[in-house]
């Protein structure tokens, strides 16, 4: 098993180091900005730096922490773990003076630390200027540490309280540069980790099989990390698929199911019937259907030309033909705002078994608002199943039944806060509650129901959040079809307290470490506290 290295800086008389030393499988390395001359003359300074030397670990005089790659070679700079216990410039120096040398740590900090690593820094209570404080300082009058470490890549993961009793033989010493100790009562650890790089996502071609040719096309830039993720896979540990796996594993307990999910294609062609067109990313515009000036100004410019397999033969070694811009095209093809279409044209072909639920899911695109609870691209999961007329209102109440057993048993698992998922009748349900489900506001007349979510928690989830619509369909004289479609990511965000849907598509691992297979949790932030601004902008 690997060693665990930790070090520690700006010991005073290495009372801290000396209670950390002979952890099974830890490696110590404590330093102190002083010489050792210095620090011997402290209290129990040498018993602690012989304890530290007779159990294996280092320990390095003269180290300044602003400077910590000078004092190890490359193959030494991997550090697990960073401790700095109250840091202070020494004598009478300031908050902006500490801020400084809590900037020039951070910063030297990432040049020693593992990607995986953590910097605990000890600080008395007010100074980090964060609410975990109390009584919380004025914010000029703190250390800002959540700023000065965001500066060189840290986010506070963790606020614990710093218990100086539970530290054996630990003794505070510094005080004003002097063998003094000072009151740590009410002191904190703050416990950073690496935040993510900023992406910055290359233009992205996306290829498919489109009416049994092979094309490619450029995706729109903000859904670059978008496509092709697999979080609805069969081996998916995601939220969303752990909320879809609930609630057909409900389902057929009272219908028997067929997913249909494979032949689903990204694009789509033909009659938006009920979206709005500025909601859509258009993949493919034909020259003699321009947009009107109107359109343009809603979304649609951001078109792009491409060619029409009849009209550009252009194909690369792969096989896969490229769509060129400007080339005469035939027909147009956007980015599926909805699988509801697709469970449409499964009606219309008569490809559908009465009785059964036939399971259509994956993501799908539309153009929003920028909001927490807005989302351009989610998962949709639609259920359909066709059932003799006269029968379709207990069809849909063994649903909804279905649906409600399934999300309560989840968020059972997650909180004992109170839930409450209702069906609303389309005609007395105001479209401001719509959500995600706003492209459905031209289509109001369709829709029979609206499935509503409510949550009673201090948590910052909306309440009465539309998570699905109910319409329905009639086939012929004798069959009526029931469409029941659900938002996957709206779901999973209010039973496990996901305040902004950017986080279910994030690539830090510690987002999915908190789902393990098959369970959900209560979410728990790993950048605490994040600095917000205000603006206010005037013209003149």
């Amino acid at each position: 098993e690997a060693v665990r290295r930790v070090l520690l800086l700006g010991e005073g008389n290495f009372s801290f180091a000396a209670s950390l030393c002979g952890a099974a499988g830890t490696h110590v390395v404590a330093t102190c900005y002083e010489s050792e001359e210095e620090v011997c003359g402290r209290g129990r300074a040498a018993e602690s730096i012989r304890r530290l030397r007779e159990g294996g670990a280092e320990v390095v005089f003269s180290v300044d922490c602003t400077k910590l790659k000078d004092y190890f070679l490359p193959e030494e700079r991997e550090f697990d773990c960073i401790y700095f216990n109250f840091p202070h410039c020494g004598r009478k120096a300031g908050v902006v003076k500490n801020r400084e040398l809590l900037a020039r740590f951070f910063h030297s900090s990432a040049e020693v630390l593992t990607e995986e690593g953590e910097v605990h820094v000890a600080l008395c209570n007010g100074q980090g200027g964060t609410p975990a404080d109390q009584p919380r300082r004025e914010w000029h009058n703190s250390w800002q540490i959540v700023a000065v470490a965001a500066g060189a890549g840290f986010i506070l993961s963790n606020v614990r309280p710093f218990k100086a009793e539970t530290i054996h033989g630990y003794k505070c010493t510094g005080y004003r540069s002097q063998d003094k100790s000072f009151c740590i009562e009410g002191a904190l650890n703050h416990i950073f980790t690496r935040s993510t790089p900023l992406p910055y996502f290359k233009p992205m071609i996306c290829e498919i099989e489109l009416e049994s040719r092979k094309v490619s096309f450029q995706v729109p830039q903000i859904l670059v990390d978008k496509i092709n993720r697999g979080f609805l896979e069969l081996n998916s540990n995601h939220p969303v698929q752990t909320v879809k796996e609930k609630l057909t594993a409900e389902l057929n307990k009272a219908f028997p199911l067929q997913n249909i999910d494979c032949c689903l294609s990204l694009l789509h062609q033909g009659h938006l019937n009920g979206v709005c067109h500025s909601n859509i990313f258009w993949i493919i515009l034909s020259p003699e259907e321009s947009p009107s000036t109107e359109e343009m100004s809603n979304g649609v410019a951001n078109a792009v030309l491409f060619s029409h397999v009849d009209f550009c033969k252009d194909t690369d070694k792969n096989g896969w033909m490229n769509v060129q811009e400007g080339c005469h095209i035939s027909k147009q093809y956007y980015l599926r705002p909805s699988l509801l279409p697709y469970a449409q044209a499964i009606i219309q072909r008569a490809a559908f078994l009465p009785g059964t639920i036939h399971v259509l899911s994956g993501p799908v695109f539309r153009k929003c608002l920028i909001s927490p609870y807005s989302m351009p691209v989610f998962h949709e999961v639609v259920f359909v199943c066709a059932v003799n007329r006269g029968t379709e209102n207990s069809c849909i109440q063994m649903l909804v039944n279905s649906i409600k057993t399934s999300i309560h048993a989840l968020h059972q698992t997650v909180s004992g806060s109170k839930l409450n998922i209702n069906l609303q009748e389309a005609t007395s349900f105001e479209t401001t509650e719509l959500n995600d489900f706003s492209a459905f506001e031209s289509q109001l007349s369709e829709i029979q129901y609206f499935i509503c979510m409510e949550i009673d928690t201090s948590r910052s989830c909306e309440k009465g959040s539309c998570v699905g619509i109910i319409r329905t369909e009639l086939i012929g004289s004798e069959l009526v079809v029931v469409f029941a479609s659900l938002n996957l990511d709206l779901l999973a965000m209010l039973i496990c307290g996901i305040s902004d849907w950017r986080m279910l598509w994030t690539s830090d691992t510690r987002f999915l470490h908190q789902f393990p297979r098959g369970r959900l949790r209560l979410f728990k932030s790993f950048s605490l506290y994040p600095p917000s601004y205000v603006h206010d902008v005037s013209f003149w």
